[in-house]
Parts: structure tokens; C-alpha cells; sequence
């Protein structure tokens, strides 16, 4: 698999699917959750108001995956994962973990090929992007799936230079 590092803005990636560093609700909000439902438009929203009225009536779980149409962004897909709130006195790194590999194992279910991940919890929920980077990078590589292409699209250049040293790394 390419992994391969990006600077701007995830909503304009060409790719299959497009990962949302979503909140459980689905139903949008700050940071890369709002930009993707800005830019996707309606139809994204809708069909997370269909899945909050079946499947996650209570939310979607932290560290599960679901997808939903890509509505006006480029990618034809959106897959809505929801990163853990980082704790400096409980381990959740094996929810954010599963964040990643749940988010390829649904790209795997769609049959795409190219997916864009941001930083997952990296924001408003207060993970170090350090250890971010490490564990996206550790977990796509270490990943079985089908999907040849993964971007990781970075907002900051300070989150940029932190996935830049974990990719780096062997």
C-alpha cells in the first residue's frame, strides 16, 4: 500500500472514501466532522438521520466505522468514524486504533481503493498528534485490506510534520 502525506484540506481529496473524524451523534460539528458536512452538502446528513433512526439510535460507538454517500465531495463515499476523548489516566489507544482499522475494513466492504484519513482525535478531543501520528501510521501499514492507496490529509503544518516523522519511521 502508498501511504503518502498531505497538507490542506481533506474535502477536496479524489479518492474513494474520505475519512470523518465524526462525533457520535453523525449529525456534524466542529473541526473535519463540519467541513465534510459543509462541503457534502444534504444528502450526507440524511442518510446519518437514517442510520441515528435505525442502526445508532444512541450514537455511534467510539472506535466503529459506518459509511454514508460522499453527497458533493469529490470521494464517493464518506466513512464516519468517532475517535476516543484522549485521557492522560486511562489507555484508550486501542479504541483509536480501531478507528483506522475499522475505517479500512469498511473501505474494504465499499470496494475502494484510495481513502483519506485525517487525524482522528488529534482535535477538539485532545490526543497528542505525536502519538496519533504513530498509531494511524502503525495501524494502516499493519492493516490487511484491499485499498492501495491511503492518504493521510492534514490540516496543520504542525500535524503534517508530526505524521511526517511517523512515516518515517520503520
Amino acid at each position: 500500500m502508498k501511504i503518502s502525506l498531505i497538507r490542506g484540506d481533506i474535502t477536496e481529496q479524489q479518492v474513494g472514501a474520505v475519512v470523518n473524524a465524526a462525533n457520535s451523534s453523525l449529525l456534524g460539528g466542529g473541526g473535519v466532522d463540519g467541513a465534510i458536512h459543509r462541503r457534502g452538502g444534504s444528502a450526507i446528513l440524511d442518510e446519518c438521520r437514517k442510520l441515528r433512526a435505525s442502526h445508532y439510535g444512541g450514537g455511534l460507538p467510539t472506535g466503529q466505522a459506518v459509511a454514508t454517500t460522499g453527497g458533493d465531495l469529490p470521494a464517493a463515499w464518506v466513512i464516519h468514524t468517532v475517535g476516543p476523548v484522549y485521557s492522560s489516566g486511562e489507555d484508550r489507544s486501542d479504541q483509536l486504533v480501531s478507528c483506522y482499522r475499522e475505517s479500512l475494513r469498511v473501505a474494504d466492504e465499499l470496494g475502494v481503493d484510495s481513502i483519506a484519513f485525517p487525524a482522528v482525535s488529534a482535535g477538539i478531543y485532545g490526543w497528542p498528534v505525536d502519538d496519533v501520528a504513530r498509531i494511524a501510521v502503525d495501524t494502516v501499514r499493519s492493516t490487511p485490506t484491499q485499498v492501495s492507496d491511503a492518504r493521510f490529509v492534514l490540516f496543520s503544518q504542525d500535524a503534517y510534520n508530526a505524521f511526517e516523522r511517523a512515516v518515517e519511521l520503520p
